[in-house]
């Protein structure tokens, strides 16, 4: 009776180690997962984090030949002298954990890896932590300018930081470089990538042991002014003869428009934003330019529309995400006179189009061609351009205000807010031929299309993209 008596335990014992065992296998499948692959990560948390301490546990998911390829690029670097054995190594934007893999093959034990998942980075470490940090994915940070100050934040002094980027021109990289006001620049060579036959950018930086006063990148690079002018040099020609039609000249010319988006990759920006001053409806040029034709590069851009007549302000209230400015963008915070010409053109379907253009004056004028007239705020645009962006910030401008823009220009210049501007669609208005008189001249503006090529010129020689705009 003994024997049938033990045997319920017995088999009740060996249940138990059965699933102790299975949740043994479970757990470390679990640890491996929160380790190595970033599945720990739910919903609300900011990283997922990526230690290779279970390594050894589990069957590596990952394609052998990412880690193969990470490999050999960390061995290249051991024998350069960036990284060793004992570097206390981060590895970030990594989405499966392939370069914590690839440290660890080779000897670098103590190496993490950090993907980010919410809107704004804080690391979760304290400074001066890493000897070692590497990125293989900063293109894809939403905010570059906020993981460069942690990266800064994080790597010791004497500690390199290396980055394989896709930048294809020496204005991205120029931006990539700004990213960064802790480091020195050591090394930049094109490598194969992971994928081949694509090339890669392989930059190596060092922290230095002192904060630098200016950006010690700057004697490794190039002005930014300077390679505005090269960017410049590929841009579409100003049109030099005064055109006979320009009602039809100047509309054919947008066709030729080459747009910074088109010929550099903005990726390391810190910032997007657009500023249509004198935008009239957001059909005019918002919604049916720059919203749908105008190259973004999958970015998003902050919208800013500054338009001084009051008719038009009722549809942006309905426009979320572009930000109205109600006043006169001006050289000084002053009260205007605002004038609306007589230029209706009942053809058009809505009333806004149908109103005539609206121009500013410091005083009220007794222009025969003006039909009503009222008293508006006009605010200085390059202080308040310089209260918005920054030079890490790419920014766009169209600007279309009636023969305001000599005044505004030169403002622009004088207080050098002009050159926050990477980009500026400007329409010049001059005495030009008129549609409906043959022969005859708009009595409207007095400067000349001389002048308007004067200033588009010395736009651009002092380094600013600017386009003819109708």
């Amino acid at each position: 009776m003994e024997p049938f008596t033990m045997k319920p335990n017995l088999l009740k014992n060996i249940l138990v180690r059965f699933l102790s065992f299975g949740v043994l296998i479970f757990a470390a499948r679990f640890a491996y997962i929160i380790a190595i692959r970033g599945q720990s990560c739910v919903a609300g948390d900011d990283f997922c984090l990526f230690n290779v301490r279970h390594m050894s546990s589990v069957a590596v998911q990952s394609e052998k030949r990412y880690i193969h390829y990470y490999s050999s690029v960390f061995q290249d670097l051991i024998a350069y002298g960036y990284l060793s054995p004992n570097s206390k190594s981060l590895c970030i934007e990594t989405l499966t954990g392939d370069e914590v893999l690839a440290l660890k093959r080779i000897g670098v034990s103590d190496s993490t890896g950090i993907s980010k998942k919410a809107s704004r980075w804080k690391q979760p470490f304290k400074g001066d932590t890493f000897d070692f940090e590497f990125s293989s994915g900063l293109e894809s940070s939403r905010f570059p300018v906020e993981l460069g100050s942690e990266i800064c934040r994080t790597l010791k002094p004497g500690g390199f930081l290396v980055v394989h980027v896709t930048a294809k021109d020496a204005y991205s990289f120029q931006s990539f470089l700004d990213l960064f006001d802790c480091l020195r620049l050591i090394r930049c060579r094109e490598t194969d990538g992971p994928d081949p036959p694509a090339k890669i950018q392989e930059i190596v930086m060092k922290k230095e042991r002192q904060k630098p006063f200016l950006n010690n990148n700057s004697g490794d690079k190039r002005s930014v002014r300077e390679l505005k002018r090269e960017i410049i040099r590929n841009a579409e020609p100003l049109i030099q003869q005064e055109p006979l039609r320009p009602w039809i000249t100047m509309k054919r010319n947008i066709q030729n428009i080459k747009y910074l988006t088109s010929m550099v990759d903005i990726s390391f920006k810190r910032k997007y934003v657009y500023i249509d001053v004198g935008a009239r409806s957001y059909a005019s040029s918002i919604g049916n330019w720059f919203k749908k034709q105008y190259p973004k590069q999958k970015k998003n851009f902050e919208i800013y529309a500054i338009e001084a007549d009051k008719a038009f302000h009722q549809e942006y209230k309905t426009r979320k995400s572009v930000k109205l400015l109600p006043y006169a963008a001006w050289i000084r915070n002053e009260t205007l006179f605002f004038e609306i010409s007589r230029e209706p053109n009942p053809k058009r379907k809505s009333i806004a189009m149908q109103r005539g253009m609206g121009r500013i004056h410091p005083v009220q004028s007794s222009a025969s061609y003006v039909d009503d007239v009222a008293k508006i705020e006009g605010f200085d645009l390059a202080e308040w351009l310089k209260s918005v962006v920054g030079e890490r910030d790419l920014v766009v401008m169209k600007m279309d205000v009636e023969g305001a823009e000599f005044h505004l220009m030169r403002r622009l210049i004088e207080t050098g807010a002009i050159y926050l501007i990477d980009e500026v669609f400007l329409e010049c208005h001059y005495n030009r031929w008129q549609k409906c008189c043959p022969a005859q001249r708009s009595p409207k503006y007095h400067n000349t299309y001389r002048q308007c090529l004067d200033l588009f010129t010395s736009l651009r020689a002092r380094g600013v993209l600017v386009h003819q705009w109708w």
